[in-house]
């Protein structure tokens, strides 16, 4: 679904919350072949046993990608992605897991390299069926502005 939104009518401190999707053994398996990540922490059940979690776990960039992809239902044509910074696995995903995902606006900046644009950073957490954070990361966008910024008339670099 598109919804047109520019910087100034993101509001910090907005949070909105996904629906869920379960994590299964087949979604592990399938992002093992796409990535080449065959790590027995995620496909070797038995050595997993001897480990710390006890059983495989799913790979981070899944869940990277499983959550982000879940907070992807509006696209807004005024704003593209700038990227992620602070990109954390806090606990294991488990196949059996239902994981959704909590977006909130943290923080609004205009954007002085990109007249016209403002920088709007989502804070994004994956939960588990617990609620406990699986996966933290912000997610920088650049917004288009209403109106651009009118140049200074004092400012020597005009």
């Amino acid at each position: 679904m598109e919804v047109s939104q520019f910087f100034e009518d993101y509001e910090i401190g907005h949070v909105w919350i996904t629906t869920g999707r379960t994590i299964t053994e087949t979604d592990i398996v399938v992002h093992a072949g796409h990535s080449g990540d065959y790590y027995p922490h995620h496909m070797d059940a038995e050595w997993c046993k001897t480990q710390p979690f006890g059983q495989r776990i799913a790979h981070g960039t899944m869940t990277f990608a499983i959550g982000i992809g879940m907070s992807a239902g509006e696209i807004n044509p005024r704003a593209f992605s700038y990227g992620y910074d602070r990109l954390r696995f806090p606990r294991p995903v488990r196949i059996g897991d239902t994981l959704r995902t909590r977006v909130t606006v943290s923080a609004k900046t205009p954007e002085p390299k990109r007249p016209g644009l403002g920088r709007v950073v989502e804070t994004k957490e994956v939960l588990n069926q617990r609620d406990e954070v699986v996966l933290y990361c912000e997610h920088i966008l650049m917004v288009e502005c209403r109106e651009a910024p009118v140049p200074n008339s004092d400012s020597e670099d005009i």
